[in-house]
């Protein structure tokens, strides 16, 4: 599990809730109280964790891009960067520093969200915390899911994904979720998971960890986001798909969601730099229409027909959807497309309500 280096607090945080729990479960690690700003040194080092007040709103769609289907997915911004280190991350190429930062100012962040769902009582909400940040990589230090998890279980129509590469899932035990939380895994080739997602447990860590979650009651939910195209992909990716549904109950599973890997131009040479070894952006590649480099269409309708083919084969009845791909992608694969984003989302706001058997 990870622990920073050095914990760096802003004093307008100080006597926050989670700051006292993050000191708590870090007593060995140098803390330093300091104003922090965009051009503070500390932001600029990987293996410190800044605590800070969010001075912005916590709640926000996803930003979603142009011409591609989005589910309007809403984001909780709990933090920002992530200790692992993925070649592909899209964070290395949006953020303008590598240190983690965690935002204590907890209490506004309920007062945000106690506002918007007294505002829309009849509103469904899907709201995930894994935009940013990776859910539960910090959750051994902050603690954040005992509080998040029975907050949602009070809602009426709102509902948390916290989705992980990691298998940090034991403070998730024993909190009465109602149902309200679904924990999410992003998953990949055993290959990709070795050499591409530095820093994360396995695909089996990863699986038995959700079948922990599993037996606890919660509703699971699985991504394939980036899937990489590479020689003898197929072989590799099916066996996670054998491995998904030899290990998890297809009750359990709220949705399957697939995305091929993109990446800004702009990714490219960092990629390059900071992840000589590896191969992933020297595909063929061509410009989306939302600016990013994307396989070849023919190719990622391969990847989708191939991965929908193997998980129909364990389960007919999964519900599968593509995130930021175009209507003429899903029409090809699964021989349907929703009309739109709207409809997109009521789709997967349907699946929330399904009740576990």
């Amino acid at each position: 599990m990870y622990q920073p280096q050095k914990i760096i607090i802003s004093p307008e945080v100080r006597s926050s809730s989670l700051v006292k729990i993050i000191i708590h479960n870090c007593p060995s690690i140098p803390i330093e109280y300091c104003n922090i700003n965009k051009d503070s040194p500390y932001l600029q080092e990987k293996n410190n964790l800044v605590i800070t007040r969010n001075k912005g709103n916590f709640f926000k769609p996803c930003p979603g891009t142009s011409n591609y289907l989005c589910c309007l997915y809403k984001i909780l911004n709990i933090g920002l960067n992530c200790p692992l280190s993925c070649t592909y991350c899209i964070l290395q190429s949006y953020l303008e520093y590598p240190a983690l930062t965690i935002h204590a100012n907890l209490n506004e962040m309920f007062e945000e969200l106690d506002r918007l769902f007294t505002q829309f009582p009849g509103q469904i909400f899907r709201i995930g915390t894994g935009e940013f940040t990776d859910s539960l990589v910090l959750d051994h230090i902050t603690e954040l899911s005992k509080i998040l998890v029975p907050y949602f279980a009070r809602q009426q129509k709102a509902y948390l994904e916290l989705k992980t590469k990691t298998d940090t899932i034991h403070n998730l035990a024993n909190l009465d979720h109602q149902g309200k939380t679904i924990i999410a895994w992003s998953l990949n080739s055993s290959r990709i998971a070795k050499e591409e997602e530095l820093g994360a447990p396995s695909i089996e860590q990863r699986l038995l960890a959700a079948q922990k979650c599993q037996n606890l009651g919660y509703k699971l939910a699985f991504h394939f986001d980036p899937i990489i195209f590479y020689p003898g992909w197929e072989k590799e990716y099916q066996k996670t798909i054998d491995m998904l549904f030899s290990t998890i109950k297809p009750s359990h599973i709220t949705w399957i969601s697939m995305g091929c890997f993109r990446f800004m131009p702009k990714s490219k040479p960092i990629i390059q730099e900071k992840f000589p070894h590896s191969r992933i952006i020297y595909e063929e590649f061509i410009r989306g229409l939302d600016g990013k480099m994307r396989y070849l269409e023919i190719i990622r309708q391969e990847i989708y027909s191939k991965m929908i083919s193997w998980i129909r084969q364990r389960d007919p009845k999964c519900f599968v959807y593509f995130c930021m791909e175009s209507p003429k992608i899903w029409r090809n694969c699964l021989g349907y497309a929703p009309a739109n984003n709207e409809e997109l989302k009521s789709w997967l706001d349907q699946c929330c309500l399904r009740i576990i058997k």
